[in-house]
């Protein structure tokens, strides 16, 4: 009863937005700007840094806080399957929030502070890799799956157990819904209608002011 209890409280701090709480300060809904997305990458484009900076601050560590502290108060033996079931919940919670009639971010933020709470070390590989094809690409979102299927090579290469663990399963099945709630940044994409973060695309700049 108490595991259910907790990843009921779980998904419920996943429900608690970054962008719509510190919206509430500035008097903005998030929803209603740019893309409609209550993510950071919306929150970057149509208000600024340092919105965008505590939006995803609070939804990493909505995503780290259950999965680090929960398991603790549960006398089970399988800690990373208490964790990887609260992690699940945090993630929903983002993405289909309840006090937000179910319209959330992508779960990229707060995937990032379960991850980091039970796998810290993937993400001296994975944050490279999301740096280099934003850089390269421009496209927030494709950096953000590939990351994800990084995700799972790592923890293949990496993690006790590989894939085959609970920790690996949930690799898998997380990397295949970031692809699931970026399914219309992979449309925009096909059609060449992606918003591109031109300024970040360092390569780019280089060889224009080269030529």
């Amino acid at each position: 009863m108490s595991v259910i209890l907790f990843i009921i409280i779980s998904y419920l701090i996943g429900s608690i937005s970054g962008s719509l709480l510190l919206g509430k300060f500035i008097n903005v809904d998030i929803r209603k700007m740019g893309s409609g997305n209550a993510g950071g990458t919306n929150a970057l484009r149509s208000i600024g840094p340092w919105f965008a900076l505590g939006t995803i601050l609070i939804d990493i560590f909505k995503g780290y806080f259950p999965v680090i502290l929960f398991p603790q108060y549960i006398d089970l033996y399988n800690i990373e399957l208490l964790q990887v079931l609260f992690g699940i919940a945090t993630v929903i919670g983002h993405v289909y929030p309840i006090y937000y009639g179910f319209k959330g971010g992508k779960g990229a933020g707060t995937l990032i502070g379960v991850v980091l709470a039970i796998f810290p070390i993937s993400i001296l590989y994975i944050l490279p890799i999301w740096i280099i094809i934003l850089i390269c690409t421009g496209y927030v979102g494709l950096s953000t799956m590939l990351a994800g299927i990084t995700l799972v090579v790592i923890t293949y290469l990496k993690y006790p157990f590989g894939i085959l663990s609970t920790f690996g399963y949930f690799s898998i099945i997380i990397s295949l819904f970031l692809l699931y709630t970026h399914k219309d940044n992979i449309k925009r994409m096909i059609k060449g209608d992606e918003n591109k973060f031109e300024k970040i695309m360092i390569f780019k700049r280089f060889f224009s002011k080269s030529s």
